[in-house]
């Protein structure tokens, strides 16, 4: 099973990276754990996670192909 992932603003800039695949990841709490041991610097961001353009608040099962978003903060009035 491989998912697209995209990373926007500084969760690019700790990536160093805006857009790559991984593969064995079946929920967003694996994929949160996998993401904050390749970058330890997440652990201390905050930022929201978009699966198929759908922003997600709890677990949520992913599925082959899907594509994942990483969105830091947004500001605004």
């Amino acid at each position: 099973m491989e998912i697209n992932l995209l990373a926007f603003g500084q969760i690019a800039e700790i990536t160093g990276k805006s857009t790559w695949k991984m593969t064995g990841i079946k929920d967003t709490n694996i994929l949160i754990k996998n993401l904050e041991e390749q970058f330890p610097a997440l652990v201390k961001t905050n930022y929201s996670i978009a699966v198929n353009k759908k922003v997600i608040q709890e677990n949520t099962a992913i599925t082959d192909k899907d594509t994942i978003a990483l969105l830091p903060p947004f500001s605004g009035g």
